[in-house]
């Protein structure tokens, strides 16, 4: 099985026949796709276990501690896992460090040099080009716009930076260790002395060959049988021999129609997922595909989430509901209207959250909404707090000698424009409206964590954790991958999950971009008019629940 990219957890909504033809219209691996196969490989009597081609992973950390689960789970089914990669850095060697052995070819070096986070700040270089960027924050742990608003870093940041590498750094190292039979000290020790060759590494125990791809079959091969002492069996076991030299390595496709099957019975009741990825804003979700630098990604629309929540609570075959979040958080007002929806799901049938790489801020918000939340222990999460931000470009036109004006009707009708920085009534404007919406995020959280006077404080003002962090301040309820998700929503809805039953698992997509009224509970049915704005513009001199940059591997 080749695995390459981001890996993203849940398939995206199914392609039409013309989006299937276009450039760059391939669909990436998902995890999901990748545990179905590993389940079918489990369960098939007839395959000993997996080779997993590594071609240039970019998943977040969360994600490679899925995919170790996810081989964990491989080999507790009694079926062998090795790795060949040629990239030993950081994110490969974590991911790869969970199977039975470690294969590279010859020139590969282990190049695991540890963990960095690195911060840029523009306050100064803005300044000389006459723009000017007001950030309005809830505390100095929110640095989500730091970048713009500081011009250098501020004790909070690098101390709440610290604590996010310490820990990550300690979870990445012990795994390391305990797929490797070495202590934590000494991987870092071997970490302190990288780069070095890939025959240093196999001597220091961090690999199991050095190989190329097209020998895996003879390296790979079963142990011969012993040898027979019946003379008449002996020609017969020679050949044996000779056939077992090598390993069969089929890839996916041809393997998949050779397995051996368990037949399941399924469940009469589903589980639907419903997907948040990216920044969270009003009006419907948006992505471009497409490799073009600053316009890549995906945003999840209030409107979109919305319209599938409200399909999904009329469903009277929905059994559960996992809301899969992967979002550092983006509009409050957006992130709000998405959380009322799940919290109405939550008040008929269990809601579970899963979070994945990020879900922080709004992310967590509409968590909240759930009755369990499920990280993994790199997860980052956390950062309850509130900012907005403002840009001035009043310097940049008047060195350009660019003459503005604007005739306006309200007192406060400039108040969004970016001719002029806030006044003082303004920015207590906005300020009073920035504590009111965080006082509704406490609020929220406070009642869905059952925490106790104060306990908020603690961990919110913006403060971000790692999943690990988070279980110890009961932002979450307990650690695993979208597998160990499903299993507790089969659990809290009474589906049962065994050798003699399946569950269905559906992911759920737009089906239209039709308004779906809400279904009315103890309260008449409320229609919500929204209006679709520019991304950018949404996250300007508005509430936002966003979180700062994420630490990733190199």
């Amino acid at each position: 099985i080749s695995l390459s990219g981001s890996l993203p957890e849940r398939a995206g909504p199914p392609q039409g026949f013309f989006q299937r033809r276009l450039p760059f219209s391939a669909r990436p691996l998902t995890m999901e796709h990748l545990n179905n196969q590993l389940q079918a490989i489990a369960n098939a009597e007839n395959v000993t276990g997996v080779v997993f081609l590594f071609q240039g992973l970019t998943a977040g950390l969360a994600t490679l501690q899925s995919f170790r689960r996810s081989v964990e789970r491989l080999r507790e089914a009694g079926k062998r896992s090795v790795v060949f990669t040629p990239y030993l850095d950081m994110a490969h060697y974590f991911a790869a460090s969970a199977a039975d052995q470690i294969i590279v070819p010859p020139m590969s070096r282990f190049e695991v040099t540890g963990m960095r986070s690195e911060a840029i700040f523009l306050k100064d270089a803005l300044g000389r080009l006459g723009i000017e960027a007001d950030v309005i924050q809830i505390s100095p742990f929110k640095t989500a716009y730091n970048e713009l608003g500081e011009s250098d870093i501020t004790a909070e940041q690098e101390q709440q930076i610290n604590w996010l590498l310490d820990d990550a750094f300690d979870q990445v190292t012990s795994a390391i260790a305990g797929g490797r039979n070495l202590s934590p000290a000494e991987v870092r020790t071997l970490i302190d002395q990288a780069p070095m060759s890939a025959e240093s590494a196999l001597a220091a125990g961090l690999i199991n060959h050095i190989a190329y791809e097209d020998t895996l079959p003879w390296l790979l091969a079963k142990e011969k049988p012993p040898p027979s002492t019946d003379n008449h069996a002996a020609g017969d076991r020679d050949n044996a021999r000779k056939d077992r030299r090598k390993a069969r390595l089929v890839t996916w496709p041809e393997a998949h129609s050779i397995l051996t099957e368990k037949r399941r019975r399924p469940n009469r009741k589903y589980i639907g997922v419903v997907s948040l990825v990216g920044s969270i804003t009003m009006g419907v979700n948006r992505s471009n595909p497409l490799p073009i630098p600053f316009f890549a990604g995906r945003t999840s629309g209030e409107s979109t989430l919305s319209n599938i929540l409200r399909h999904a609570e009329k469903d009277p075959r929905l059994g559960a509901l996992i809301v899969q979040i992967d979002s550092g958080g983006g509009s409050a007002l957006a992130s709000d209207l998405i959380w009322r929806q799940v919290d109405r799901i939550a008040k008929r049938l269990p809601v579970i959250a899963y979070m994945g790489n990020v879900a922080a801020s709004g992310g967590y918000y509409v968590a909240a909404g759930a009755q369990h939340i499920i990280s993994q222990p790199l997860t980052l999460t956390g950062s309850i707090g509130v900012v907005t931000l403002h840009i001035s470009t009043q310097g940049l036109f008047e060195q350009l000698n660019v003459k503005r004006v604007a005739l306006n009707r309200g007192e406060r009708a400039n108040i969004t424009s970016n001719m002029a920085p806030l006044s003082e009534e303004e920015r207590q404007v906005i300020w009073t409206e920035v504590v009111a919406t965080y006082e509704r995020f406490k609020d929220i959280v406070t009642a869905s964590r059952q925490f106790a006077p104060g306990q908020i404080d603690e961990v919110g003002d913006g403060r971000v954790w790692t999943g690990r962090q988070a279980l110890d301040r009961d932002l979450v309820d307990g650690y695993g991958d979208f597998q160990d998700a499903i299993a507790k929503a089969a659990e809290l809805a009474g589906l049962p999950i065994d050798d003699h039953h399946d569950v269905i698992v559906q992911n759920l997509h737009p089906r239209g971009a039709g308004h779906v009224l809400p279904r009315a509970l103890e309260e008449p049915a409320t229609l919500l008019k929204t209006l679709a704005t520019e991304q950018f513009a949404q996250h300007l001199d508005r509430p936002l629940f966003i979180m700062p940059a994420e630490i990733t591997l190199h």
